[in-house]
Formats: C-alpha cells, structure tokens, sequence
C-alpha cells in the first residue's frame, strides 16, 4: 500500500541568515507547508482509523517552524541537526521530517504506532531512521539540551516547546541555566493555548509563556506563527544572533482543520471524519479513500473464569470517589481534588462535572500538584485526591518523602500502569510504581492498590477512602474484565469486602500458586484455568495490596512446590524481588520466579502484553517449566 499523497514537489527551502527569502522560496516554502500539514493529518487519521490513536494538532501546528529551521539546516548554518521537541506528543512532525530527509519511506507513515515499527507514539532515539532524540514527559528536554550546548559552542540549538510543555517545573530550571552561561539556544514556542483538558488562559490565570520566559532573562520574540514570512524572518534574526532566545508564535491549534481547531480536540488524533472534510477539501482523493476503505479488526478473544463485559478501572476511579464524596456533607471543607491535565484519563473529570467546587486543572506541574494535595491533606480531618498517569510517579519520588514526613493524607490514582495498551510506548510506561514505597518501615502506613476488575475498584475505595496517610491507587489505560468465581458469578460480587493487606484467593491449590494482580490476574486466571484442565492443583492469589505481607497466605504458597509472580512492573523494580524475599525470610523455599516487563516497547496496543510474554500463554508456559 502507497501512501495516497504526492510528495515529489517538496525540497528543502534555501535559506541564508544574512538576507530575506527570496519570492521563489517563499513560494516553495508555502507550499510545502501545506503539503506536510495535510501528510500529517492523513496518517495521524489513518492510525485512529486502525485504533492506535495518536495526536494531530500539535504537530500541525509546528510544521511552519520546522521546515524553515531544516531548510537553514540543509542550507548549511551552523545548527546542530537535530530539531528537539519537548513535546513528544508532536512525533508525528518527527517521523513527517525522517521521510522527508530520507530515513524513512513515505510508505512508512501508514504504520504510525503500529507494533513493530519503530514509529512510537513519542519519539524513542533511532539515529539511522532520523530520530535524534527521545522525549515524551514534557518539560524534561532543555535541560539535555543545554547540556549540547555546553558541548558544541560553535552550533546553535533547536528547541521546540509549547506554552503546554513550559508548564513544567524543569523548564524553570532549564531556562536559568541557559541564561546565566549564555548558551545558544534558540525557544521556538507554540503557543496556543490548549493543553489536553483545556485552555491555559482559564485555567491557570496570569499564566503567560513569554512573560515567563522573559523573566528568566531570555529574549523574548512574540509573534504571529501563522504569518509565514514574518516567522521566517523572525527565525533568521534569532538564528544569526548569540545567545538563548525564545520566539513565541501564537496560533490557534490546527489553524483551518475545522473540527478541532482552537480545541482540546486538536491536541488527540483527528476524528476520520473531520481528516475526510480537510482533505476533500483539498483534493486528496486517494488518501480519503483509504480513510473510507475497511479496515480488518482483529477478532475479539475471551478469557477462561472473566466475563466478556469490560470496564475501565481508570474511569470508574472517578465515579466511584463522586458516590463517596455524595455522602460528605461539608466536603469542601475535606476533600480538595487536583488535576494535572489528564482529568479524562484519570476519570477526574466525572468529579470535576458533579463537584466542581472541590475540583481544581492545575495544569501540567505533576509536582506543584501532587504537593498542593498533600498540604491539604496535611491536617487531621483533610485529605487531597490527586491524578496522573503511572510513569510520572517516577517524578515524584521526593514530594512522596516530603509528604510522608508532613503526615499528609493523599489518594492518589495513577491510571496507565504497567504496558498494556501502551502504543506512546517506552516512555509512558508505568512500570515503577514501587518507587512509591520508599518509606523508612518504622511506622510507615503508606499503601500501593492495584484492583483487578472494576467491582474490586469499588469495595476497595470504599474501604481506603477515609483511610490516613498515603494511598496509590494504580489502574491501566486498557479496559478488565470481570473476574468470576467458580460458579460463574463475580468473584468481587455484593458480599465481598476489601481488607487492605489481606490477599485473595481467586483459585485455590496444592502444587504450585501464582500470585498475581491488576490487569494481569486475568490473564493468570486463564493460564491457572488452563493448567487444572490439565491435572495440575493450580491456585491463583490476587495480591491487590501491593507492598504489605499477608503472613497467612505466605505460609500457604509458601510450602507449595512452586510460585509464579507475575505482573507488568519492571522485572527489577516490581513485587517480584519483594515476594522472593519475603519468602526467604520465613524460611519458606518453594521453586521460585517472577515474569514482569525486561524489554523496550515496541509500539502497538495489546501487542505489548505477549511481546513481554506476559499473554495467557507465557504465563502458562511460565508454570510449566516450573512444575515440570
């Protein structure tokens, strides 16, 4: 399969800092503008045709900038290659740029975060297919790039940012360095006033990207970037200058794609309808064809001892907490709920639409805002909620201490744990949660849940919600089925009732148990119903209290023959090293091993989960080899 647009006009505008552009390369450049930016909103469109998702708008809306920095690039200006952008969520513009350059084929982009190849949903380093750099957790760019600076002063740097990305404390930081050694390090902005859950200029008021910058000392350029050559002129001046600047080109996001332009919409992949309209309108018919052609789905598959229904743990979250939080009358007083722009991810945004007195968007400073929650929470009586995804706990580690030692009361739901689903793969992997448990044991009444299905979520919350201290609470991006008893009913049905530390047994037996929990009990339960089809006394434990030992129950696997610890934690970091020692320490010494996550992504939805051999069948194979 071709891709359906012609891309044989295109060539690199030639540029020089010492003059204007020519008319003639004014002329390329508005065309190959155009030309990239309906490249991008096909085959951003053609994976949300294939379900992977993706993000459109942000990359739109960058094209103008970074065609004019490659063509000062190919022109031969001093300018390190490689156009970093903090955004990761913006690859799209990445991958366009590699097929342009050569590394990539054009066909290439038709398998945009599809599994296996090599087009993440954030950029991943891959020198020989043009990508230079990885990103992905905005705001952790500059500062590298700094350090290139540092290390290549006869070169200028590219850096793009977003008002969005610039939220981020690390930029602060980053911005004070780049200034105080002088570094030359060139800012181009996309400033437009969207971030995933809305608009900066409501939700976070006096918050302005060039004003912050130019406090930190940079110069600040602000412009229109939808006037093309004014920014190519404003790029040329910056560029031929010593010295960080930043130039902040303000747009509405996805100028002239009419379903989400100036929307939150804009930053997620464009709808195939909206992607249809655009191009018909601009006459790409091969590409609206493929856009309207079938697309195989892969054919569904159920699970021994689950249901066929499923839910989200991630958004159940948020409805469950608005039941509890129904029944607390002065609960502005006690509740204080704050968000960092992923309310929709988090299921946040179900407390936000029925409480919003006790809700705040705090925007994109994961660690402001976990810390917010925790100060409220510091008092007896009070408690913070708090949301984001898995893989920023990383950045947390030491608000977590200070919060513990404050004695503050948080729940916190870190939903995209693990990898399932996970096509914005290596660096949105949630797969370090334990990081959370780094308290001193002495008194530590800090707890790690990972329910697995979404009744669990519900006796669970019902039961930690008034709990002191802190509690995390981890859900997948990827919807669970309903984990069923042996009679074919749930096993989290009416009468069950969440004890925190104590672990369930899901299926009992003899020889060898596994231990499992999450999203991956599920997956166990159809290996474990497997192996007693075929004879093996086989019993599963669901671990949902992460970081706490139920003696009771290991002194029951404990003298089993075996015990599998399976999960989609880091193979290093996860409940695999804690359940082996907390087996050695009593002296109980089953045959023993842990599957978990020990490889980079490669993209894709569910393909991630067998890829790790964490599939019904790795997991079976697993136990196998283990009784044998």
């Amino acid at each position: 399969m071709a891709f359906p647009i012609d891309l044989s006009t295109y060539r690199p505008v030639r540029c020089s800092l010492t003059a204007p552009l020519p008319p003639e390369e004014r002329d390329q450049l508005l065309h190959n503008i155009e030309l990239v930016r309906d490249s991008i909103v096909f085959f951003t469109a053609y994976a949300n045709k294939k379900g992977l998702g993706g993000h459109t708008g942000g990359a739109y809306d960058i094209v103008p900038e970074l065609l004019i920095v490659d063509g000062f690039i190919h022109s031969g200006v001093p300018i390190h290659p490689i156009p970093f952008d903090e955004a990761g969520h913006r690859v799209a513009a990445q991958y366009m740029l590699a097929a342009l350059n050569g590394h990539l084929s054009f066909d290439d982009l038709l398998h945009y975060r599809e599994f296996g190849f090599g087009l993440y949903g954030h950029p991943e380093r891959d020198d020989v297919h043009g990508i230079g750099f990885s990103s992905g957790r905005l705001g952790h760019l500059w500062s590298h790039v700094n350090g290139l600076a540092e290390a290549h002063p006869d070169r200028c740097l590219v850096l793009f940012g977003s008002d969005g990305s610039q939220q981020e404390g690390n930029d602060a930081e980053a911005a004070r360095y780049a200034v105080s050694r002088n570094l030359n390090v060139k800012l181009l902005i996309d400033d437009n006033d969207v971030t995933i859950a809305g608009h900066p200029s409501q939700y976070m008021k006096g918050y302005d990207v060039a004003r912050t910058l130019a406090g930190h000392g940079l110069q600040v350029d602000i412009g229109d970037g939808e006037s093309f050559e004014a920014l190519y002129e404003r790029i040329r001046l910056a560029l031929a200058a010593q010295g960080p600047i930043a130039l902040v080109n303000r747009r509405r996001m996805a100028p002239g794609v009419e379903g989400i332009e100036g929307s939150p919409k804009g930053h997620d992949v464009i709808a195939v309808n909206h992607a249809v309209q655009y191009l018909s309108r601009k006459g790409h018919s091969l590409a609206v064809n493929m856009l309207q052609s079938d697309i195989p789905k892969k054919p569904g598959r159920t699970y021994r001892g689950s249901s066929q229904t499923m839910a989200k743990n991630r958004d159940d979250f948020g409805k469950i907490v608005c039941n509890i939080l129904a029944d607390i009358p002065d609960r502005k007083q006690k509740v204080l709920v704050v968000d960092s722009d992923l309310e929709g991810s988090c299921g946040l945004h179900h407390i936000r639409k029925r409480f919003p007195d006790i809700y705040v968007n705090a925007g994109i400073m994961e660690r402001n805002n976990f810390s917010v929650a925790a100060g409220f929470g510091s008092e007896s009586g009070r408690q913070g909620i708090f949301g984001t995804f898995s893989a920023f706990l990383e950045m947390l580690v030491s608000e977590i201490t200070m919060a513990r030692l404050n004695h503050a009361n948080v729940l916190a739901h870190f939903s995209h744990a693990g990898v399932d689903d996970m096509a914005d793969n290596t660096c949105h992997f949630g797969i370090n949660v334990f990081f959370a448990d780094n308290a001193i044991a002495e008194g530590d009444t800090t707890r790690l849940y990972f329910p697995a299905d979404t009744n669990q979520m519900k006796a669970l919350l019902q039961a930690i919600f008034f709990e002191p201290g802190l509690r995390f609470v981890f859900s997948t991006r990827s919807a669970v089925p309903i984990l069923l008893n042996e009679s074919g009913n749930p096993f989290f049905g009416p009468d069950y009732r969440f004890v925190s530390g104590r672990d369930d047994v899901i299926r009992d037996g003899e020889d060898a148990f596994v231990v499992s929990y999450g999203e991956m009990l599920y997956r166990c339960l159809d290996a474990v119903e497997r192996l007693r089809e075929e004879g093996y006394r086989v019993g599963l434990i669901n671990k949902a209290t992460l970081n706490v030992a139920d003696e009771s129950m290991l002194e029951r696997i404990g003298v089993a023959r075996a015990v599998l610890v399976v999960e989609s934690q880091n193979i290093k970091t996860g409940l695999g090293s804690k359940m082996g020692s907390w087996l050695l320490e009593r002296r109980l010494s089953p045959k023993y091993r842990a599957i978990g996550v020990g490889k980079l992504g490669k993209g894709g939805l569910d393909e991630q989960i067998p890829y790790q051999g964490l599939d019904p069948e790795g997991i079976y194979q697993a136990m196998r080899a283990l009784i044998a």
